[in-house]
């Protein structure tokens, strides 16, 4: 018996799945979906509730099976994002609960993540700026061994989605604030080990793609005229905040290469400031070190 064959029957209608995948493929192509197999294949597997890799077990589904899996294709299709779609959003070793609302987070910035991590020592204090979702906060969170995890965000409907997701962590703590505040979290100065953020860095007017132009809020994805504007009071944020030999690592535009190292290093707090690629190459992130 097949996993599809456990459910339980909804009429003897049924339809070989091969070549619904891919029919399903075919359309998520022509409308510009990369990865098109792919997310063909993540829909067919929410829809039948199993693992992406038991989709090969499957030689069948039912009628209405067939029409849930349709009905997503076709909204996806529209460039309605996968994540929306599903309800979550795969982010290292989580799985987030995403939707209208909140920025969608990207594989990219499990690198910024991964860098983070390894610099959270046992007990350390870490405060996740723009925290959107919690992915920062919450893989420190799961992954390390951190004493306390301050995520900050400002949008009330983002901060629906960072409370949801963050409520499996005792750990970490959801702060209702703007980082673009010097004031912020003043009763942390000095005493942070490392601070994270990804923050709204896109410059105005840049072409994206239909899913962050149309569902992603853009309060989330632009960040002024040259994609800067809150970067730059991170900076000084993050100097403040951190504690003698504490650490910040800053997400970017790959158009930020120099820029972003530059506010870093133009702060005078800061020593050992470095650049970071992403796996395509691409500038990705900034890390430094207060003095």
């Amino acid at each position: 018996m097949t996993p599809a064959d456990e459910h339980p029957s909804a009429g003897t209608e049924r339809t070989a799945l091969a070549p619904l995948l891919a029919s399903a493929a075919a359309d998520l192509e022509k409308a510009g979906v990369d990865s098109s197999r792919a997310e063909a294949e993540q829909i067919a597997a929410h829809v039948l509730d199993v693992h992406r890799g038991r989709l090969a077990l499957i030689d069948t589904v039912r009628a209405d099976e067939q029409r849930r899996i349709a009905d997503l294709v076709a909204r996806r299709a529209t460039r309605v994002p996968l994540q929306h779609l599903l309800g979550t959003a795969a982010f290292r070793y989580l799985e987030l609960a995403v939707g209208d609302g909140v920025f969608v987070p990207r594989p990219e910035t499990e690198l910024l993540a991964g860098w983070g991590i390894e610099h959270v020592r046992p007990g350390a204090t870490v405060v996740d700026l723009c925290s959107g979702t919690g992915a920062l906060a919450l893989s420190v969170a799961h992954e390390a061994a951190p004493g306390r995890v301050v995520a900050v965000e400002r949008s009330p409907a983002a901060l629906v989605w960072l409370r949801r997701n963050a409520s499996a962590y005792p750990v970490v703590e959801v702060v209702p604030g703007d980082v673009t505040d010097p004031d912020l979290l003043a009763g942390l100065r000095g005493g942070v080990d490392v601070v994270l953020c990804n923050p709204p860095y896109v410059p105005d007017g840049t072409a994206v793609p239909p899913e962050v132009a149309d569902h992603d809020p853009a309060e989330a994805v632009f960040g002024g005229a040259d994609g800067l504007t809150v970067i730059r009071p991170v900076v000084g944020l993050a100097a403040g905040l951190l504690r003698p030999g504490g650490v910040v690592g800053i997400e970017h535009d790959d158009v930020h290469a120099d820029a972003v190292p530059a506010l870093l290093g133009a702060d005078g707090r800061f020593t050992d400031v470095t650049g970071h690629r992403d796996l395509s190459g691409r500038p990705r992130y900034a890390t430094a070190r207060r003095r």
